[in-house]
C-alpha cells in the first residue's frame, strides 16, 4: 500500500471525528443560545411561576414545563435557586421544581429519537434509548416525591447537611447567573447583534433542530470508525465504569441534554445495547448535579439546601439503580416496550411526549388544585427564620 493510500485511509478515520466534534459544539452552542434567550424572554414571567408554586403537584409541573421549553435543568435549578435565596419561596416548596427539571430536562433526548422516525428499525432503538432517560428520572420521582411531601425527606435532610457543614447565613444579593459552558461568549455576542428576544429565540429552535440532525448523523459514522469502536469498548465494559464516563463527561460539558442525546444514535446503530447505555445515563445524572454546587456560589444556606436536594436527589436515584444488573433491567425493559410500540404505530411516541410531559401533569394539578403543600405538613417544618436567615 503506497503512502497515498495510507494517507487516505488515515483521513477517512478522522474526519468522522472531526465532524463529530463540530456537530457536538454545534449542539451545544445552539442549546445555549435556546438557553439564554428562553431565560432573558421569560425570566419575570418565571419568577412569579415559581412565586405561585403553594401545590407541590403544581410545583412539580411548573419545574418540568419550564425546563422543557428552556432545554436546561441548570438553568432552571439557577432560578429557582436564586427565588428560594431572595426569601420569596421556601426549600419545601422548591424541592418539587427541582425533580419536575430533573424530567423536563429529558425531553431533548426524545426529540432526537424523532431524527430516525423515517426509519423503522433505527427508530425503535433510538426511541428506547431517547426514553430511558426520562423512565430513570420519572421512576425516581414517583419513590422520592411522596417522601418529600408528606416527610420532608430531601428538604430536611439538605438543610441538616447545610447546618452541619456550612451554615453561612450571609445575605443574597437578589441577583443569580449561570455562565459554566464555553459557548456563552458567543451566544451572548450573536445575542447582542440580534437585539430582539422573539428574534433569538425563534433562530434558537431552528438551530436546535438542525443541530439535532447533524449531530445524530454525525455520531452515527463516527460509531463506525475502529478507533472509535475500541473506546466504545472500553467506556461500556463495566456498568460501573460506564457511570464513571458519563458523569466526567457531563459535569465537563455541563450538560447532561449533550450526554444523553449522544447515545441516542449510538444505540440506534448499535454500537451500544441499551442495556449498556443505561449506566453512563445515570452517570450523566449525577454528572449534571456540579450545575446544582455552581449556582449556590451565592453561599446562602438556602441556596447551598436546593443544591444539596439536586444532588441527593441524584444520588439516591443511582443507588437505587446501580448496584443491582435486575433493578437495572426495569426502566430498559420499559423503554424498550416503548421503543417497540413506537415503531409498529408511530402515534405511540408522539402520544408518549403528550402524556408524559402535558396531559398527566395537567390532570395532576387539576385534580390537587384545592390542596395545599402547608396541608400536608411540610412547609411549617421550614419557616425562612430557619432557612433563609
Amino acid at each position: 500500500m503506497d503512502k497515498s493510500s495510507k494517507a487516505i485511509i488515515s483521513l477517512n478515520k478522522v474526519i468522522p471525528a472531526i465532524i463529530t466534534l463540530f456537530g457536538l459544539l454545534f449542539f451545544m452552542f445552539s442549546i445555549d443560545l435556546l438557553t439564554v434567550s428562553m431565560a432573558q424572554l421569560n425570566s419575570d414571567f418565571a419568577t412569579e411561576l415559581f412565586v405561585a408554586t403553594n401545590n407541590p403537584f403544581v410545583g412539580l409541573f411548573i419545574g418540568l414545563l419550564m425546563t422543557a421549553l428552556i432545554q436546561s435543568s441548570s438553568t432552571v435549578t439557577a432560578m429557582v435557586v436564586a427565588v428560594v435565596a431572595s426569601g420569596s419561596l421556601t426549600l419545601g416548596q422548591a424541592v418539587p421544581i427541582v425533580m419536575g427539571a430533573n424530567i423536563g430536562t429529558t425531553i431533548t433526548s426524545t426529540l432526537v429519537a424523532f431524527s430516525f422516525i423515517m426509519k423503522k428499525n433505527l427508530f425503535k432503538k433510538a426511541l428506547a434509548a431517547g426514553v430511558l432517560h426520562d423512565v430513570f428520572n420519572i421512576l425516581t420521582v414517583l419513590i422520592l416525591f411522596p417522601l418529600e411531601v408528606y416527610f420532608g425527606f430531601l428538604s430536611e435532610s439538605a438543610s441538616y447537611l447545610t447546618a452541619t457543614f456550612f451554615d453561612l447565613g450571609e445575605d443574597f444579593d437578589g441577583n443569580y447567573s449561570y455562565n459554566v459552558l464555553f459557548t456563552r461568549p458567543l451566544t451572548l455576542w450573536l445575542l447582542s447583534i440580534i437585539q430582539n428576544q422573539v428574534i433569538a429565540l425563534i433562530i434558537a429552535v431552528i438551530l436546535v433542530f438542525v443541530s439535532i440532525k447533524l449531530l445524530s448523523q454525525s455520531v452515527m459514522k463516527a460509531f463506525m470508525s475502529d478507533n472509535l469502536k475500541k473506546v466504545n469498548k472500553h467506556i461500556f465494559h463495566k456498568p460501573f465504569l460506564a457511570f464513571i464516563y458519563g458523569a466526567f463527561f457531563t459535569a465537563a460539558v455541563q450538560s447532561s441534554t449533550v450526554t444523553t442525546s449522544i447515545m441516542v444514535p449510538a444505540v440506534a446503530n448499535r454500537k451500544v445495547s441499551l442495556i449498556k447505555a443505561f449506566p453512563f445515563i445515570i452517570g450523566a445524572n449525577m454528572g449534571t448535579t456540579i450545575t446544582a454546587a455552581l449556582a449556590a456560589i451565592y453561599k446562602t444556606d438556602a441556596a447551598i439546601s436546593l443544591a444539596i436536594v439536586h444532588v441527593l436527589f441524584n444520588l439516591i436515584g443511582a443507588m437505587l439503580f446501580m448496584p443491582s444488573a435486575a433493578i437495572r433491567n426495569i426502566p430498559v425493559k420499559i423503554a424498550t416496550f416503548l421503543g417497540n410500540e413506537s415503531s409498529r404505530k408511530r402515534l405511540v411516541g408522539f402520544a408518549y411526549i403528550l402524556l408524559t410531559f402535558f396531559i398527566i401533569p395537567f390532570l395532576l394539578i387539576y385534580f390537587n388544585r384545592d390542596g395545599d403543600i402547608r396541608e400536608m405538613g411540610q412547609a411549617h417544618k421550614y419557616p425562612k427564620t430557619e432557612i433563609q436567615k
